[in-house]
């Protein structure tokens, strides 16, 4: 009986070794409302900018302008597959309209063109795309699913070179932007001034915080045992 269980008890152990049974693959990590809330953004991005873009290729008077216009709304056809797709697989669901204040915002530029409209486009959509940049990071930072980070790399990447096209049309009124994301900045360099107070401090003490007394004392001790040494063979 025994010879017959042995190696039937070993053909598993045997196929686990040789890789022929493969471990089960860990379950992907649960989104958060944080991850939803990303790619619910970015859908409505696309859902607004693209039609924006193709209105900047007709309206615009700047060639910076509609050059940018169009190249936005060539990424954001891309990303707007790649936001539908991801959230597919993640059962996330998504708008199929823009918001109000995007639907405003298109309303707004159709009523314009010319230099009046490059304005508009270049201010509007810079101030949506900080707004976007901001939670993409935020995401990219803290997520812990692995399919959500990669998309906030990619969504990244197209978000930070549709902000430097508009800022290079020289058209967005960098005055009318919130200050939000200085006050971030700012915030942030005072954390980063903080913790290099609290290093230096760490590091003086460090240095500064040497007992000499207990230096002096220790060396005192030690010399009086040589001392006593040198006589003990003195004697002998």
């Amino acid at each position: 009986m025994g010879r017959v269980v042995l190696p039937v008890l070993g053909v598993p152990l045997i196929a686990l070794v040789f890789g022929f049974v493969q471990p089960a693959a860990a379950a992907p990590a649960p989104i958060s409302d944080s991850d939803r809330e990303l790619l619910v953004k970015m859908r409505l991005a696309g859902l607004w900018e693209i039609p924006a873009g193709q209105q900047a290729q007709q309206q615009a008077a700047s060639q910076a302008v509609r050059e940018a216009g169009a190249r936005i709304a060539e990424q954001h056809q891309r990303l707007d597959e790649d936001v539908r797709r991801v959230a597919g697989q993640l059962g996330v669901v998504l708008p199929n309209q823009p918001s109000e204040q995007q639907q405003e915002w298109l309303t707004e530029l159709s009523s314009k063109w010319g230099p009046e409209f490059d304005e508009s486009f270049a201010t509007l959509l810079r101030q949506a795309h900080g707004t976007v940049f901001s939670v993409i990071a935020q995401v990219r930072a803290g997520t812990r699913n692995e399919m959500v980070r990669a998309f906030a790399d990619r969504a990244g990447v197209a978000v930070g070179t549709q902000m430097t096209l508009l800022e290079g049309t020289g058209q967005v009124d960098f005055n009318a932007l919130p200050q939000q994301a200085q006050e971030g900045t700012a915030l942030a360099t005072a954390a980063h001034g903080q913790r290099h107070n609290i290093v230096e401090a760490s590091a003086r003490t460090s240095t500064s915080g040497v007992d000499v007394g207990l230096v002096i004392g220790i060396c005192l001790v030690e010399f009086v045992l040589v001392l006593g040494l040198l006589r003990l063979l003195r004697t002998r």
